[in-house]
C-alpha cells in the first residue's frame, strides 16, 4: 500500500438498487480490511431492508434526519454525526425523514464486497 490522497469526485456518485446513491471513497483490493462509501438517500425514500454477511457496517451520519432500523432494536431517529454499528448478518434499512438529502460514511470491515450482500425483503 502506498501513501494517497484522493479527492471526492462527486460526478463519480452512482444510484444502486437498495435505494441510494454512492461515491466509493475507499474499497481496493490493496486496502482488504475496510471500505468507506459516501451514501445519499433522497427526501421521503428508504433502503430495502438487507444485509451484509461476514462484514460489519458502520454508518456515520454527514446529514440530514433519517430513521434507521437495525435488527430487533427499536426504529431510532438519526442525524448529523451520529453512529450507527450493524454487525455482520444483522438485517438494516434507513429512512430519510427530512426534507433534504440524508448523508452518511458507511465504513465496512473488511471491505464490502458485493458477495456479502443479501437482499432481505
Amino acid at each position: 500500500m502506498m501513501p494517497l490522497v484522493k479527492p471526492l469526485a462527486a460526478d463519480s456518485e452512482f444510484y444502486i438498487e437498495e435505494g441510494c446513491f454512492v461515491i466509493e471513497l475507499a474499497s481496493a483490493a490493496e486496502d482488504p480490511g475496510l471500505s468507506i462509501a459516501r451514501c445519499r438517500v433522497e427526501p421521503g425514500k428508504s433502503t430495502r431492508w438487507h444485509r451484509l454477511h461476514n462484514t460489519v457496517e458502520r454508518y456515520v451520519i454527514q446529514q440530514g434526519n433519517g430513521i434507521v432500523e437495525v435488527g430487533d432494536l427499536t426504529p431510532q431517529a438519526v442525524s448529523d454525526g451520529d453512529l450507527v454499528l450493524i454487525p455482520a448478518g444483522c438485517r438494516q434499512r434507513i429512512t430519510n425523514a427530512g426534507e433534504s438529502d440524508l448523508v452518511f460514511l458507511a465504513l465496512c470491515t473488511p471491505r464490502f464486497l458485493p458477495a456479502c450482500y443479501e437482499e432481505c425483503e
